[in-house]
């Protein structure tokens, strides 16, 4: 009996997978929610404001990725978000205005950015699609965008079984 070789034809097709998990920032995320800075839950007082600011330990936020928020239903000025951001970003790695979910996007955002997408000229491309971390549906779309005018093919899922995306035309 003739013992066949085992080939194995997905490291042999010439695939190149992009793992967007690879580009999850560790860092913490935390909110910071206005709320807290608020006289009766309603109104921003500036000069109140503005002593809690000058007061307060921003060093607790050294490497943190912060979303700016106010969760109560109050007119919170614009210059008020500016004024504490300006007090976070000696410390934090991130600061955004937004939610968590916003906070998660933006860090992806970022992280795609840095993809040197020369690397995936002419490349068929897998974008892996299970990870460990949550990875926010707009960096997957982010990553097609980026990926189109270079890759000669897009595919999303594992080597052994995607969906095809996109084909260069001939």
């Amino acid at each position: 009996m003739e013992t066949q070789e085992i080939v194995n034809r997905v490291a042999k097709s010439g695939l190149v997978t992009l793992d967007l998990e690879d580009y999850y920032h560790a860092g913490e995320r935390v909110v910071y929610d206005l709320k807290d800075n608020l006289f009766m839950g309603l109104i921003l007082k500036e000069k109140d404001f503005r002593e809690f600011l000058k007061a307060h330990d921003w060093s607790q936020y050294a490497g943190k990725n912060v979303a700016i928020t106010c969760s109560e239903d109050a007119i919170v000025p614009t210059w008020a978000y500016m004024l504490l951001t300006l007090y976070l970003e000696p410390h934090a790695h991130l600061i955004v205005f937004g939610s968590l979910e916003d906070l998660e996007e933006k860090l992806y955002f970022d992280a795609i950015a840095r993809i040197n997408i020369e690397d995936y000229r002419d490349a068929r491309v897998v974008v892996k699609g299970c990870s460990k971390v949550p990875v926010p549906t707009a960096a997957y779309v982010e990553v097609a965008r980026r990926l189109r005018p270079v890759a000669q093919s897009i595919m999303f899922g594992e080597p052994c079984s995607t969906v095809p995306l996109y084909k260069r035309p001939r």
